[in-house]
C-alpha cells in the first residue's frame, strides 16, 4: 500500500496536494512518500526479525542520499555496485560495516576505495577479480573480506534483461566452479572467506526460484564446511517484485517465511539486497501535458498526449517496454480514448504508454506516472541536453526538495571549446 490517494478530487501524496507541490517546484519531478518508504522497508525487514540478518538496500534502484539516509536510520545497510554508490552510501551516513559491494567489473581504484573504507563484504564475481583483490589488499597491508557471488543457473521467470542467475548471464561464478575457487581463496594471504552471495534477478513474482536457489546454496555451504571453510554470511540478494499492472508478487512476509523454513540447520547471518520492493511504489513522476494531437494519415486515427517528461527522465518503458500506470492529478471521470502518452525526445521510442485507454485531457493538465520509485531517476540522463528533474520527498504536511533541478549551465560544466596551439 502507498500514500498516494485522491482526496476531494485531487491526488495527494500523504497530506499534500500534488498540484500544490508542482506549483512550487515545476514539472517534471519525482515525488516520494516518506511514510511509504518507511512502511515498505519495515514490512520487508520485520519478516526476518527473529533471525540474524542485515537488510542492505540496493542503491542502484534509487540512489538519492536523502532516501539512503532514511534507510540507514531504520537500521539498513547498502548494496553497492560502483565506487560512486559507495561514496553516496557513506555520505548518507551508512556505516561501512553495513555495506556490501557487488558488480562484475570493479576497477583497481574501486577495490582500493572499498578496502580503505572498511566495508563489510566484497561479492567477488570472477577468478581474476579475486586475484586483483588479493594483490590490492596485499599492497595496502590489509585483509579483504570476501564472498563469492554464485550463479546457480536458476530461471527467475522474469524479463530477460533483468535476469541475472542463469548460466548465460554475465553475473557471478557458475555454482559448479565455485567450490574450487573458495578453496583457492582460503589459501590466499590477503583475503578472508566470509560469505556466499547470490542474486538471480529482479521483479520476481514467484517464490519457487528463491527456494530453488537457496537449496543449491545450502549444498555448497555444507560442502565448504566439510572442507573447513566456515561461511558466516549468506547473501540471498533481492528481486521480490511489485505490482505495476496485474502482477501478483508474494508479500514480503510470505517470502520471509519461505526462506526461514528452508534455512533450517544453517548457522549464518542472512543478508538481503531489496530495492524495487521497497521504493518502487513509493514514488511517482509528475508531468504536465504540453499538447494533444491526432494523426490521421494512417489506416486509423492515432491520438497522442505529449508531456514534458521524456525517455531521458524515465527510461523503463523504452528500455524494457515496461508498464507504468498513469493517473490524472485532478480526478477525471470523463470520456476516455485510446492514446499514446509520449515525451519531447526526438526518438520514436520516447513513450510512457502506448495504446492506453485514458481520460481525455487538455493542455496544461498534470499527470502522475506511477510506480517509478525504482529505476526511475537513477536511470535518467541528459539526452537531448535536458536537465535532470527535481526529486522531492513528502513527510505528512511538509515536503523537501532532495535534489534540485539541474540548470542549463550545469549541463556544460567541465566542457571547453578547445584552443589548439601549434608548437
Amino acid at each position: 500500500m502507498n500514500h498516494f490517494q485522491y482526496k476531494n478530487g485531487q491526488l495527494f501524496c500523504e497530506d499534500i496536494a500534488v498540484s500544490d507541490i508542482a506549483k512550487e517546484v515545476g514539472t517534471p519531478f519525482y515525488l516520494y512518500s516518506k511514510a511509504t518508504l518507511m512502511r515498505h522497508f519495515e514490512a520487508f525487514d520485520s519478516g526476518f526479525k527473529d533471525v540474524d540478518h542485515l537488510t542492505c538496500f540496493a542503491v542502484k534502484s534509487c540512489s538519492n542520499i536523502g532516501i539512503l539516509a532514511l534507510f540507514g536510520e531504520l537500521g539498513g545497510g547498502a548494496d553497492i555496485v560502483s565506487g560512486g554508490e559507495l561514496f553516496r552510501a557513506l555520505k548518507a551516513g551508512i556505516s561501512p560495516q553495513r555495506i556490501i559491494y557487488s558488480g562484475v567489473g570493479k576497477t583497481e581504484e574501486e577495490l582500493h576505495y572499498g578496502l580503505e573504507s572498511g566495508i563489510l563484504l566484497f561479492n567477488v564475481e570472477s577468478e581474476q577479480e579475486l586475484q586483483r583483490l588479493n594483490r590490492v589488499a596485499g599492497d595496502m597491508g590489509v585483509t579483504a573480506p570476501v564472498a563469492f557471488r554464485v550463479n546457480p543457473d536458476v530461471d527467475p521467470k522474469t524479463h530477460a534483461y533483468i535476469s541475472t542467475g542463469l548460466a548465460k548471464n554475465k553475473f557471478g561464478i557458475p555454482i559448479n566452479e565455485a567450490f574450487d575457487l573458495y578453496v583457492q581463496a582460503a589459501e590466499m594471504a590477503n583475503v578472508e572467506v566470509q560469505g556466499v552471495s547470490c542474486h538471480i534477478g529482479s521483479q520476481l513474482t514467484l517464490i519457487a526460484p528463491f527456494v530453488e536457489t537457496l537449496r543449491k546454496l545450502k549444498v555448497l555451504v555444507e560442502r565448504l564446511a566439510n572442507q573447513g571453510i566456515r561461511i558466516k554470511y549468506l547473501d540471498l540478494g533481492g528481486g521480490v517484485g511489485i505490482t505495476y499492472d496485474d502482477e501478483t508478487p508474494p508479500h514480503p512476509l510470505e517470502y520471509a517465511e519461505a526462506i526461514k523454513e528452508e534455512l533450517s540447520g544453517l548457522d549464518v547471518t542472512l543478508i538481503f539486497e531489496p530495492g524495487r520492493v521497497i521504493v518502487g511504489n513509493a514514488g511517482i513522476l509528475v508531468t504536465e501535458v504540453q499538447y494533444t494531437k491526432v494523426n490521421r494519415g494512417g489506416e486509423k486515427e492515432k491520438n497522442f498526449v505529449v508531456v514534458d517528461a521524456g525517455m531521458n527522465d524515465l527510461a523503463r518503458p523504452s528500455l524494457y517496454d515496461a508498464y507504468h500506470g498513469i493517473q490524472t492529478v485532478k480526478e477525471n471521470n470523463g470520456p476516455r480514448q485510446v492514446v499514446d502518452v509520449v515525451g519531447p525526445i526526438c526518438e520514436t521510442s520516447d513513450f510512457i504508454a502506448k495504446d492506453r485507454e485514458f481520460p481525455m485531457v487538455e493542455q496544461g493538465e498534470l499527470l502522475a506516472v506511477l510506480s517509478v520509485g525504482a529505476y526511475g531517476f537513477t536511470m535518467s540522463s541528459n539526452y537531448n541536453t535536458r536537465p535532470r528533474v527535481a526529486e522531492v520527498m513528502v513527510s505528512g504536511r511538509q515536503f523537501a526538495i532532495i535534489r534540485e533541478r539541474e540548470s542549463l549551465e550545469s549541463l556544460i560544466q567541465g566542457e571547453t571549446i578547445p584552443k589548439f596551439v601549434e608548437k
